[in-house]
């Protein structure tokens, strides 16, 4: 068993939408708020060992996904790494655009406050 080290850590989806773009930004802010510590998603991927083992030691994993195929969290989830909290850009009726990077600042106003309230 891994000792858990009391860290919070957030891993983004940064897919080829508006809403992978805005995951990705709201953990940037989230991590800029000392809320947690960005960490690599395709590092857990690529099995690096030193990745998945200090996801493996966090008290708390943050998974932002752009939209409900959760690449992210369903990555985590098959590195054996514990989810915590999952938040999904469209469920917070962000209108997903294929191949679209725009990002509304609006759009990511709402999600990073209520990702932030959910992590507070």
């Amino acid at each position: 068993m891994v000792e858990q080290t009391g860290r919070t850590v957030i891993f983004a989806c940064s897919g080829a939408s508006n809403c992978g773009q805005i995951a990705n930004a709201v953990v940037i802010k989230l991590t800029e708020a000392r809320l947690g510590d960005m960490s690599c998603v395709a590092g857990i991927g690529a099995q690096d060992k030193k990745i998945v083992e200090g996801a493996r030691s966090a008290s708390r994993i943050i998974a932002v996904d752009g939209c409900g195929i959760a690449c992210t969290r369903k990555i985590l989830e098959h590195a054996g790494v514990t989810v915590t909290h999952w938040i999904c850009v469209t469920d917070y009726g962000v209108k997903k655009t294929h191949n679209r990077l725009n990002v509304e600042p609006g759009d990511l106003e709402h999600v990073l406050r209520k990702a932030t309230e959910l992590l507070l």
